[in-house]
């Protein structure tokens, strides 16, 4: 597995993901000791897939309706359900300085068995959007494959700018 987090960065091997919350977050398990922790992707977010304060929000920033928005966090649950379904075991790379996000869910790059990226894999089929919200060292990267899916005409966030 090659990949670049910045570093001083902790690589957590032996997790399956135990469930899929939406399209930017996860449940793991470890494998051993049956721990669990929420996983928050870093550098993107994907609309949400039931109505609560943050939908309100997109909605209000989107000016689309929340029925709208909903369907396109359906469809990103779904995608990361296709690529990583419950059970896929997965290495966490998180970077010491930004462990935590506000809500304090452990942020992460997820690493699927084959060592694509599960964050990039949303990016560059239009799933999720790059974010600072949710830091990133390669938030710039992320951006710039953000803008490659837009220009390929990939996944919800081609057919119109969701927020």
């Amino acid at each position: 597995m090659q990949y670049t987090a910045k570093a001083p960065y902790i690589v957590e091997t032996h997790w399956q993901i135990e469930e899929v919350l939406d399209g930017d977050s996860i449940i793991i398990c470890n494998r051993f000791t049956q721990m669990k922790k929420e996983i928050r992707l870093y550098g993107l977010d994907a609309p949400e897939v039931k109505i609560n304060r943050k939908m309100k929000e997109d909605e209000e920033k989107s000016s689309l309706p929340a029925q709208l928005l909903l369907q396109f966090g359906l469809q990103s649950l779904h995608f990361v359900l296709s690529v990583a379904p419950p059970k896929t075991t997965v290495t966490i790379i998180t970077e010491q300085e930004n462990y935590y996000d506000y809500w304090n869910r452990q942020l992460g790059y997820v690493i699927l068995p084959g060592g694509l990226c599960l964050n990039e894999l949303l990016l560059q089929n239009g799933y999720a959007k790059a974010t600072h919200q949710y830091y990133c060292s390669k938030l710039a990267e992320y951006q710039a494959i953000n803008r490659q899916a837009q220009l390929n005409g990939v996944g919800i966030y081609s057919v119109v700018k969701v927020f």
